[in-house]
């Protein structure tokens, strides 16, 4: 009898239940085949894809990858962390030979458009890879990622949102997240601007890490800013998501910013010495007005309260309202042109594309920023009114376009960042503070096609600042949509907010399997 005919019923009969440490003990064990799991997740993708329409490009050689992976387990080879692991990649991250469409027609042959194939992978693609990580395919996103709530423009169509067919996704990463909850893959990375983590996991009830800036490398991903973008995971479980951090995270000279790395992974990854007493003893700051003039719904609050109580009963200590008394909340500008997203960063973006474009290679199809603005003329995003012609509003933008190839100086931002990070700063230690613990979203998810953003209650302020988030399901409002904590801290605290995470994710276990 073979290993898939008398174990994969058992195992495999609910795959939303897996996590990276079972199947890896399993696979230690011999009861299951790297081939059994990926063949799994690929019937999972037929079964579902074509309702949720996550991945777009599919991997032909994910069994072949799997099967290979059995191989060198079965002679004894030294595998990666993930080696047997299936797994999704947002379609912004370069990987080589698919083509990157930025989920635009224009960069799309199979739509009219231009294909963009870079000659080598990302680093964090070329991580995930050397982890042994099976990648099944690349994911939905909207037009340039320009939104953190829905994918309804991608040339590939909507995403849907998994735990709740009628609301938004969550966005840019939409297909990753929708991945991950409909069981496709254990795993899926994601890239944050301005919520495109953290939106889509609190969205489908699922866990995202949104790292300090500098921790992973962002080379070889469609920018939107340099300053502000960070490749993350989305997982099911915090240690999933700490695991897959573990792969993608450190130093790379493809990205200078990832040296401030060096020193702020702990011995052993972030998925080491996770604790469900983590939270005992530690000081945790509670949204209020201080951070951000916005209240938030009722039932938001309702659900909240109950946040709270749970916090407390694992041994965190509750500040209320920490940032009341400061200025923190006179910061954040909505930046007209946009529903509810502060832009500032964002202004490098010119300068951002040229390097994405030169690092494509030589063949590439566009190799500049004019032959790129040529190429997508047709659908100028940058025309007032477009999706992107808020950049026009910001500080510097319109000097950056007249130099693409110059690297803009933006002092406002600068001086922003210092602004909050001071703020932050002097907060934690006027409190003695550990983490904030804050809703994810001030009120439930807009419709799916209701043209309505997601109101979060950290984007801005989290990206510009560049200080780590972790969202973890923390409950359901009575519709059935997700309601999502978010962990913060400063910089380089990653390690010690994912450990809260996963204290609370224990000690409540809220999450339930979307399909």
């Amino acid at each position: 009898m073979t290993v898939s005919a008398r174990i994969v019923p058992d195992l495999l009969a609910d795959l939303g239940s897996l996590t990276i440490a079972q199947v890896q003990a399993a696979f230690a064990a011999g009861t299951l085949t790297s081939e059994d799991l990926v063949r799994a997740s690929l019937a999972q993708v037929e079964k579902l894809n074509g309702k949720y329409n996550a991945i777009i490009f599919s991997c032909d050689d994910a069994l072949e990858q799997a099967r290979e992976i059995d191989r060198r387990r079965a002679a004894g080879d030294a595998l990666g962390p993930l080696a047997g692991i299936p797994v999704v990649i947002k379609d912004t991250v370069d990987m080589v030979g698919y083509p990157t469409t930025a989920g635009w027609r224009l960069l799309y042959s199979g739509t009219g458009g231009v294909d963009l194939f870079p000659e080598r992978d990302a680093p964090v693609a070329a991580r995930m890879k050397a982890a042994g990580a099976v990648i099944l395919g690349k994911t939905n996103v909207p037009i340039l990622s320009w939104t953190g709530t829905h994918a309804n423009d991608s040339w590939a169509g909507p995403t849907i949102n998994v735990a709740i067919e009628d609301r938004a996704p969550g966005g840019s990463s939409a297909g990753t997240a929708s991945a991950v909850a409909a069981h496709m893959c254990l795993v899926g990375l994601a890239e944050e601007t301005g919520g495109s983590i953290q939106n889509p996991t609190s969205a489908q009830g699922l866990v995202g890490i949104k790292p300090t800036i500098g921790m992973v490398p962002n080379a070889g991903v469609v920018p939107l800013s340099s300053n502000r973008d960070v490749v993350g995971p989305i997982a099911r479980t915090v240690a999933d998501a700490a695991l897959c951090l573990d792969a993608i995270a450190g130093f790379t000279c493809e990205d200078p910013k990832t040296l401030a790395s060096i020193g702020h992974i702990p011995p052993g990854g972030f998925a080491a010495n996770l604790s469900r007493d983590a939270l005992k003893g530690k000081r945790i700051g509670l949204y209020g007005r201080g951070w951000r003039k916005d209240t938030l719904s009722d039932e938001t609050a309702a659900l909240y309260e109950r946040a709270k109580g749970e916090l407390a009963a694992a041994g965190a200590i509750l500040v209320d309202d920490p940032f009341a008394g400061t200025d923190f909340n006179t910061h954040r500008q909505i930046t007209p042109g946009t529903p509810f997203f502060d832009g500032r960063g964002l202004e490098s973006l010119p300068y951002d594309i040229t390097c994405y474009l030169r690092r494509l290679g030589p063949e590439a199809a566009l190799k500049s920023w004019e032959e790129f603005a040529a190429a997508t003329s047709a659908e100028n995003p940058l025309a007032p009114g477009a999706i992107l012609g808020y950049l026009n509003e910001l500080p510097d933008f319109l000097e950056a376009v007249k130099a693409p190839a110059v690297p803009p100086a933006m002092p406002e931002f600068a001086a922003l960042k210092e602004t909050y990070l001071r703020l932050l700063d002097t907060v934690f230690a006027h409190h003695q503070l550990d983490a904030l613990a804050y809703p994810q979203m001030l009120g439930e998810l807009p419709g799916l096609h209701s043209g309505d953003a997601i109101k979060e209650t950290t984007v801005g302020e989290l990206n510009i600042a560049g200080i780590p988030g972790i969202t973890v399901p923390a409950g359901y409002y009575a519709s059935g949509a997700p309601f999502e904590l978010i962990f913060l801290a400063r910089q380089w605290d990653d390690a010690k907010i994912i450990n809260f995470a996963y204290a609370y994710e224990q000690a409540t276990l809220h999450r339930k399997p979307a399909v």
